[in-house]
């Protein structure tokens, strides 16, 4: 069994091996080239991440710079926006819906650490070697989900479709779809509902029409107070 496969079967394996280090290395090096293009450079810059990516969707825009552990463990939908310093330690599978928001400095982590001393210095396995190892858990994140700045996402996490994750949020446990979710560790704050709408907010703005939108619609104070707080 190669450590790649240890890796995707949830069981411990070791990030120095020869196979995993090319791997890592091969998406530093293209992590870097990205990074060194502009933002005008669309085409380049698809094409780089068309080759460190596992899948890349249309329609995709990464501001960079980007960090990408392995890159191809990473699957991109459709008509995403990642803002500056966006990162991901994809050990294990990281999956990414289409019209998908992160603002800046968001991470997502997928690898596991013991949580004892001597283990993390070494583990003599059985054919007696001693080697580093750690265990991964994929993430799964739904269609049109919107990440505050700052946010990171743990090991193991599966973010329904329909999401906002508040700025700042440490997100440890699953989070329903249609959920506004905030805080560390996260919690669920309240689903999202049509009360949400930026039609009420802004009435007439951008030649939108607001006419038939009745109060529930609209709004309230306490939706206000969340919008100018965590967004």
């Amino acid at each position: 069994m190669t450590e790649e496969e240890r890796i995707f079967r949830g069981e411990l394996f070791a990030s120095e091996e020869p196979e995993l280090v090319e791997k890592k290395r091969r998406a530093h090096r293209l992590s870097q080239k990205y990074n060194e293009t502009f933002e005008d450079d669309a085409e380049v810059r698809e094409a780089i991440l068309r080759e460190l990516l596992g899948e890349l969707g249309e329609g995709v825009c990464m501001l960079g710079p980007v960090r990408f552990h392995y890159g191809c463990h990473t699957r991109v939908g459709n008509h995403c926006f990642m803002n500056f310093n966006f990162t991901v330690q994809d050990d294990a599978l990281v999956t990414i819906g289409d019209h998908c928001n992160f603002g800046p400095n968001v991470t997502i982590v997928t690898p596991m650490h013991p949580m004892l001393p001597d283990e993390r210095r070494g583990m003599v396995c059985d054919d007696g070697v001693e080697r580093f190892l750690c265990y991964a858990k994929p993430v799964t994140i739904g269609h049109d989900c919107w990440f505050g700045a700052n946010v990171v996402v743990c090991p193991g996490v599966t973010i329904g479709e329909n999401c906002v994750i508040g700025a700042g949020s440490v997100v440890t446990r699953d989070i329903p779809a249609g959920s506004f979710a905030a805080g560390n560790p996260a919690r669920v704050i309240r689903p999202i509902t049509a009360a949400d709408t930026v039609r009420g907010r802004f009435p007439g703005i951008r030649g939108i029409k607001t006419e038939g939108l009745d109060n529930s619609s609209r709004p309230s104070q306490s939706i206000e107070k969340v919008f100018s707080t965590d967004c």
